[in-house]
């Protein structure tokens, strides 16, 4: 009996654990309500205000976009320089050496003579540098040693010029213009100074045959190239003149030119470093530069604007 009561009890135990599992079960996995998420609101912080600086005009001393800051080289010696009439009366060595000077530092002391006067102060070693148009002379020079370089530089040409209601009228060919002035007695200003133009002159009277030394019609000034011109427009003669000198010369007077533009009448220049000079430095700058991009740009832009071409052509 009591056996039986045991087993009983027993199985009232574990249906009732069954009961309780069953329902705990029951309530684990009773569905859960939703819940609605909500993201959180995103404040972006208000720019701060920054003041704009004012706007200031640029000093009147600062250089625009793209110009190159520059100014005169430093001061870095003197040389001399012998040339002739031609180039300092045509205004062309007042054009050029402001520039050089500028740009390199080299002042440039000039003697202005005749071609023959200033090959002599090279010999003599008081020039550093010639210039210079009477290219029989130059060649001896250099053969006699007083040179250290030469070179060509740049040309022109030479006219003959004579008063406008004379005999001779323009573009007379310039040996019938000599033969004329020789065969009439029509008076004609030589320069007489040994020059460069005063070479050419005596050159092409012996070229033609003509000799008019001793005729009381010849007359030598004995004077440059712009005091010569005077004279000639004073007397109404004829002369011999480069071209550059009458195109600067400010009043022709009643002459004008007759003969031009032939072979003879070409007139070239050489720069010529002196072999003695004492400053070798200062006279290869020079000439390098005169014969150089820079100088030749010059030359040939000499006159331009005034005359509509240059008085000088680049020959370097």
């Amino acid at each position: 009996m009591k056996r039986k009561l045991a087993s009983l009890l027993a199985v009232l135990l574990i249906i009732s654990l069954s009961f309780a599992l069953f329902v705990g079960c029951d309530n684990a996995y009773e569905p859960q309500p939703e819940v609605e998420t909500v993201e959180p609101e995103v404040v972006e912080p208000e720019p701060e205000e920054v003041e704009e600086p004012e706007a200031t005009e640029p000093e009147d001393n600062e250089p625009e976009e793209g110009e190159e800051v520059t100014g005169p080289a430093p001061y870095a010696g003197t040389l001399i320089l012998a040339t002739t009439t031609s180039t300092y009366d045509a205004g062309l060595l007042y054009f050029l050496l402001p520039e050089f000077t500028y740009e390199t530092g080299w002042e440039v002391q000039i003697i202005s003579v005749g071609t023959g006067a200033a090959m002599q102060l090279g010999r003599d070693a008081e020039a550093d540098v010639l210039l210079v148009h009477a290219r029989a002379m130059e060649d001896q020079f250099v053969e006699d040693g007083y040179a250290e370089r030469r070179y060509d530089i740049m040309y022109n040409d030479f006219i003959v010029v004579g008063p406008a209601d004379g005999p001779i009228s323009h573009n007379t060919p310039i040996e019938e213009t000599f033969r004329m002035i020789f065969e009439d007695n029509l008076d004609f200003i030589s320069r007489g100074d040994d020059s460069g133009t005063h070479a050419r002159e005596l050159a092409l009277w012996e070229e033609f045959g003509f000799d008019p030394s001793g005729d009381s019609n010849y007359i030598e000034s004995g004077s440059g190239m712009g005091a010569t011109l005077t004279m000639a427009i004073e007397m109404e003669s004829f002369t011999l003149t480069d071209r550059a000198t009458w195109l600067n010369l400010p009043d022709h007077g009643d002459l004008v030119i007759v003969s031009e533009g032939e072979p003879p009448l070409l007139n070239p220049y050489g720069i010529i470093i002196v072999s003695t000079t004492e400053e070798p430095e200062g006279s290869r700058i020079f000439v390098d530069w005169m014969i150089g991009t820079r100088g030749q740009y010059l030359i040939g832009q000499f006159g331009v604007a005034e005359f509509g071409s240059p008085l000088f052509f680049p020959e370097a």
